[in-house]
């Protein structure tokens, strides 16, 4: 479908949609924001009459109208005649009830059940005091790998309860499977060829670096199956990937700063300062590639693009170990290789999130011409810095109008996104849009009469 062109910003108005096909023009202005200087806020209402708050077009209404009668409405909203026939039946008692639930309790239970069991794998190995401390410290990089986690996803945030799926995934089953087949493999090899320096290389270089991507590739790849409307694109896989991965992170460094217990301070620097996204930049190829996979509409994508990513992560993961093992020149291959990467890596991380404006820009325009959004509406919500000074806005009129001011910007944004699945056929069609509609003019009218005293 062609996009229709950008709103005209300069525009300060609704569109001819959105305005009632009869009845008084609204006159009276809206108040404005403090510090205004007589254009309206982004998402203040461009014209609202001070005795209703918004064009009749945009009142608050019980159910979202079908496209097709959405012109025909009078300005009360009186439900229009069912001219269609009987009402379809699209439901009944007695259906099977989803299983998201079931999904998440058992990730729930087997990930702390996994955690509890390397913990204590190695309070055994190293003592408890060790152990807490290590415990207390790994903290450290694991939240500035949640904050990088956060920042990525900030237009669609991914539900909480599948990012603890994501986080005890990787901090426990998969360590746990990691540290299994790891030392079985190892004492494999050593019995094979009684080598053990050879040993240790050909484990660390080939070894871990197959054994951890899978396993925390596999965690992902569950998370796109069970949940694949969850996945709207790239950056929605590298979220869910790095959420892994900071899991992973998070207790193999309780085991390696416990471990070295006697040089923990450079431990920790190497591990927590120099390179916390170290296992999240590898498992992030898993992630871009899943999520590029979940754009297709076909499933057998995702069987030639997990593989792909999966690859990609191994090699990143063999490059880093492989460098950590050539000892002094450790820096200067740190500083010439893997700084390059991690910042070739952002690049993309910042282009992929730019591209998630442009969906929203360009799908919430068409609502835009169909009159559910103000042109300058549609800019404000483009803009991650729009959108924090609207909700500046909107929180010098109280609390209830900040609420409702984010509840509009994550309604209209979900709108978006589900409306960019159905056009790329990944949604036969968008089941929530009028729950989703009626939220966005609840949300606007509330904070609307919020900024008008009422």
């Amino acid at each position: 479908m062609p996009v229709p062109p950008s709103p005209d910003p300069a525009r300060r108005e609704y569109p001819p949609a959105a305005r009632p096909a009869s009845g008084p023009t609204p006159a009276a202005p809206g108040a404005p924001h403090p510090g205004a200087t007589g254009a309206p806020h982004p998402a203040a209402p461009a014209a609202a009459p001070a005795a209703a708050g918004y064009p009749p077009a945009y009142r608050p209404q019980a159910f979202a109208p079908e496209p097709a009668v959405r012109g025909t409405m009078n300005a009360t909203y009186a439900p229009p005649p069912n001219t269609t026939g009987p009402i379809e039946q699209v439901w009944s008692p007695g259906q099977r009830t989803s299983n998201r639930l079931v999904f998440n309790v058992v990730i729930y239970v087997i990930g702390g059940i996994a955690l509890l069991v390397a913990l204590g794998y190695i309070a055994l190995a190293t003592g408890l005091s060790s152990t807490s401390v290590a415990f207390v410290l790994a903290l450290v990089p694991l939240t500035i790998v949640l904050l990088g986690v956060r920042w990525l996803d900030r237009w669609e945030p991914e539900p909480k309860t599948m990012l603890l799926v994501a986080l005890l995934w990787g901090a426990g089953v998969a360590v746990l499977s990691a540290l299994v087949l790891n030392t079985a493999i190892q004492q494999w090899i050593y019995n094979s060829t009684g080598d053990p320096q050879g040993t240790s290389t050909t484990t660390a270089v080939v070894v871990a670096p197959i054994v951890e991507e899978t396993v925390k590739g596999i965690g992902v790849l569950m998370i796109y199956l069970f949940r694949r409307q969850q996945f709207d694109g790239p950056v929605d896989g590298v979220v869910y990937a790095a959420t892994v991965a900071a899991g992973f992170a998070f207790t193999e460094n309780i085991l390696y700063f416990s471990q070295y217990v006697d040089v923990v301070g450079e431990v920790f620097v190497m591990r927590g300062i120099f390179s916390p996204f170290a296992h999240a930049l590898f498992t992030a190829c898993i992630g871009i590639a899943v999520g590029l996979a979940a754009r297709s509409s076909r499933m057998y994508v995702i069987v030639l693009a997990f593989p792909v990513g999966l690859v990609g992560a191994m090699g990143l993961h063999a490059l880093w170990n492989g460098s950590a093992l050539i000892g002094n020149n450790f820096l200067f291959i740190y500083a010439v290789i893997q700084v390059p990467l991690f910042l070739a890596m952002l690049a993309l991380l910042i282009w992929l999130r730019r591209q998630e404006s442009n969906v929203v820009r360009s799908r919430l325009s068409e609502y835009s011409q169909a009159g559910w959004f103000a042109p300058h509406e549609v800019d404000m919500l483009a803009s991650l810095r729009l959108r924090s000074q609207a909700k500046m806005w909107a929180t010098s009129y109280g609390d209830r109008a900040k609420a409702a001011m984010v509840s509009f910007q994550r309604s209209a944004t979900v709108l978006a996104f589900r409306r960019q699945q159905v056009l790329s056929h990944r949604l036969r069609e968008n089941a929530s849009e009028h729950e989703l509609l009626n939220a966005v003019q609840r949300d606007r009218h509330t904070f609307a009469q919020a900024a008008l005293g009422r």
